[in-house]
């Protein structure tokens, strides 16, 4: 089968075409970015945001809120999220880390130098490279296309990039792919890690992906790769 070559843009608007146009972020805050990353684990994106909002209203999404909060009232959203204690424990963390290393304020972590403003905010939980970037892009710091395991292997399977040993080495070729194809416009940045997270998760999926139904399976090396085995 011969694969169509596609750029970038054009999977990202075949995507949005298929899709719709994705929904904002839920934040922008650079804070609250890291306590929706921790305040549930392994659950759905519609369960970790109705406990962020638990948060919100029940505490606050200030780090001296976080720091001052009862464990009741922060086990009213974590029990949303996985193991209830650990979360808990996970945000006073988070609270502490702000106030000890920002004074309080991420605001100006995110003016430093590309690699020192990602290195800052990795000193939280929960938060690696792509975590670091997706906070960057959000908050419109810096014009990146950070993507979460599920838009990594969408583009891994298109073709862009190669797939490493180790998932830093296999995102880092997947983003030395894409620079050059990449716009500094932020909201298409902030569409296309939205599509390309959303692909992965209902069509693209890790062990059973719906390849039939893909609207980019036309452009797609792994789809080639499935049907000249059949």
């Amino acid at each position: 089968m011969v694969v169509a070559k596609r750029t970038l843009p054009d999977i990202v608007a075949r995507l949005e075409a298929y899709y719709g146009r994705p929904n904002p972020p839920v934040t922008t805050d650079p804070f609250e970015l890291i306590l929706l990353e921790n305040v549930a684990y392994l659950v759905s994106d519609e369960r970790r945001y109705e406990a962020f909002e638990l948060l919100r209203k029940h505490v606050g999404t200030k780090p001296h809120k976080i720091l001052a909060a009862s464990n009741e009232d922060l086990l009213k959203a974590t029990t949303l999220g996985g193991i209830a204690d650990q979360r808990a424990s996970r945000l006073r963390e988070i609270g502490l880390i702000a106030m000890n290393e920002f004074n309080g304020d991420l605001g100006e972590a995110l003016k430093l130098p590309l690699a020192k403003a990602k290195q800052a905010l990795r000193k939280f939980p929960g938060i690696g490279e792509p975590g670091a970037e997706k906070i960057l892009l959000f908050t419109r710091s810096y014009p990146l296309l950070s993507l979460d395991s599920n838009g990594l292997r969408v583009l891994l399977r298109l073709g862009f990039g190669e797939e490493k040993k180790n998932y830093s080495a296999s995102y880092r070729s997947v983003q030395e792919a894409i620079k050059g194809q990449l716009s500094d416009d932020y909201d298409w940045l902030i569409g296309a890690h939205s599509l390309l997270r959303r692909h992965g998760k209902e069509l693209c999926k890790t062990g059973r992906p719906l390849c039939e139904k893909c609207p980019v399976r036309k452009s797609c090396r792994y789809f080639a790769s499935v049907m000249s085995e059949r």
